[in-house]
């Protein structure tokens, strides 16, 4: 048995490769890419328990970018199969929650380091392939992100279960950090393979048991992800991937006494539906279930007159297209001052016109392909609704095509209207929409600004003169969980920007960071007095 506390390895930010031309790593992942594009059609398995369970009812698995490929095919399941996870959860509960800490850590920090090492290139080909990112946007999030998720928590871990009550004389107090009494059902997107990993990792590394359920267009790289925590040595049912219907999966997870906490990143119906279903069953559980979840974003940049211009339409082209626009944090709606307006406009037009679009193969394309047709079509109805509008204008892009893949060109919408429709309601993709307002209007710019959305993810404001930023940072205070000065309003790293943001956009506990693992425990504190009375009477009553 341990007796002594454990420093664990510093957590450093994973290095992003740069896959520059010419450079081995670039063309080790563009091999890894071709070698799994050309494979036989892969079969992937729920993974129950122990088991990998497969179904006659086989889903394909396409590339955006290439939608008559067939990569291979996922076992859809049903209520059977959500049931023997919880179960299989639930048997695995009490031997992983009682695991020392330091053997939990290890599992996560060896998951690190396969995918840092051996599984790199397969979790990021498998994000090129299944979700069509670029080379280096999938470096950044299905590699490094996800590793520094792993390395981060592992640390916030740590630093939670040091923080301890004083103690008077004649007592000792302590507070021991327990998983709570039931499971985790984590539902994760197709946008992040990093966030799909953290949300059932996270949970469980705090001594949880999970049923996680991904997007079903993620489930190429999901299966990346099992076969690392497998790997690394995560005792068989603590994380079990099932692929179901959501309201199949719901209806049992949701009436279980033994749910106690859902772990989600998706859109605000969905959790908002949610929500309202746990609150309608809250007399069946065990105990209060924890409710987490990061939802949709209507995010903004503004830029103040005294901005230079360069920047503003980098901030745009950077923060708008970047994935597609298929980003919580996306920066969708912009506000611009006339006096910069005329210099923004011919930089972004001109930034935007060398674009290269097509296959995440080709490391020169900036631009691939939106997720999958039901995408496609709700941008493209935007695109031709703003086409037949008198208040708004295409100046860039507005085409789209799916005839191979999904694609829609990159699109910049200037509208007359502050509260044009593009202006408020969230798209998630590659449609940006700009209001151009009074220089000299600053102040109820803002004030428009923290007023048009429900939401509140992501923002960043534009400027050299510091008063405005100061100005900007208190009047839109709410209006942003995290807010960037002079940057664009994507992009943030665990352990320097956590990540998350409120009103419409969930619940702000914040992913990267100590306080979302707060969440996944459950504190008993301990006192124990050393030389224990004799006498029910206090000294006042002599």
């Amino acid at each position: 048995m341990a007796n002594a506390y454990f420093k664990v390895p510093e957590a450093i930010n994973e290095p992003v490769n740069a896959y520059a031309p010419g450079c081995e790593k670039r063309a080790s992942l563009l091999n890894k890419y071709k070698e799994m594009y050309n494979q036989a059609p892969i079969d992937v398995p729920m993974y129950i328990g122990g088991e990998e369970v497969r179904t006659d009812d086989k889903r394909p698995m396409n590339p955006p970018h290439d939608h008559k490929k067939v990569l291979g095919h996922f076992n859809y399941g049903d209520k059977s199969h959500v049931e023997a996870a919880i179960d299989a959860a639930l048997n695995a509960r009490l031997e992983w929650s009682e695991l020392p800490w330091e053997q939990r850590a290890s599992v996560f920090l060896k998951a690190a380091d396969l995918i840092a090492g051996p599984f790199r290139n397969e979790i990021n080909a498998a994000t090129m392939l299944g979700q069509s990112k670029n080379l280096m946007q999938t470096e950044i999030d299905a590699a490094c992100e996800l590793i520094d998720f792993l390395r981060f928590n592992v640390k916030f871990m740590t630093d939670m279960y040091k923080e301890q009550p004083i103690s008077s004389p004649g007592m000792w107090n302590r507070t021991e950090y327990r998983a709570l009494e039931g499971f985790i059902f984590a539902i994760t997107p197709f946008n992040f393979t990093a966030i799909a990993g953290n949300l059932c990792a996270a949970p469980a590394m705090m001594g949880n048991v999970v049923v996680w359920k991904p997007a079903e267009t993620q489930v190429y790289s999901a299966e990346v992800i099992m076969k690392v925590f497998k790997a690394a040595g995560l005792p068989d049912g603590v994380i079990n991937m099932i692929t179901v219907d959501g309201p199949t999966a719901g209806d049992v997870v949701f009436n279980h006494k033994d749910f106690s906490g859902l772990h989600f990143t998706g859109s605000t119906g969905v959790f908002r539906h949610l929500w309202k279903e746990i609150g309608m069953n809250l007399d069946k559980y065990r105990t209060y279930p924890r409710i987490v979840g990061e939802t949709g974003g209507k995010d903004f940049i503004v830029a103040h007159k005294s901005a230079v211009p360069k920047q503003v339409s980098t901030a745009i082209a950077r923060g708008a297209f970047e994935f597609q626009g298929q980003k919580c944090s996306a920066a969708s709606r912009v506000y611009v001052p006339n006096n910069i307006w005329a210099e923004v406009k011919e930089d972004l037009v001109a930034q935007m016109s060398t674009f290269k679009m097509g296959s995440p193969e080709d490391p020169s394309n900036f631009i691939t392909a939106v997720i999958d047709e039901r995408a496609f079509d709700k941008i493209a109805g935007y695109i031709d609704f703003i086409k037949e509008q008198n208040d708004a204008e295409i100046i860039a892009g507005g085409n789209y095509d799916k005839s191979v893949g999904y694609f829609i060109e990159p699109t910049v919408v200037v509208t007359s209207n502050p509260n044009f429709r593009t202006m408020e309601e969230e798209i998630f993709g590659p449609v940006v929409t700009i209001y151009v307002y009074d220089a000299e209007d600053f102040d109820a710019t803002l004030k428009l600004v923290d007023e048009t959305s429900e939401y509140a993810l992501t923002g960043s404001i534009l400027a050299q003169d510091r008063y405005a930023i100061n100005k900007a940072v208190v009047a839109l205070r709410n209006a942003a969980g995290n807010f960037y000065i002079n940057d664009k309003p994507t992009g943030a790293v665990v352990g320097q920007q956590p990540f998350g943001g409120a009103r419409g956009s969930g619940t702000n506990d914040k992913a990267g960071a100590a306080m979302n693992l707060m969440r996944w425990i459950s504190a008993r504190t301990i006192k124990e007095t050393f030389v224990t009375p004799e006498d029910y009477k206090y000294p006042f009553l002599g």
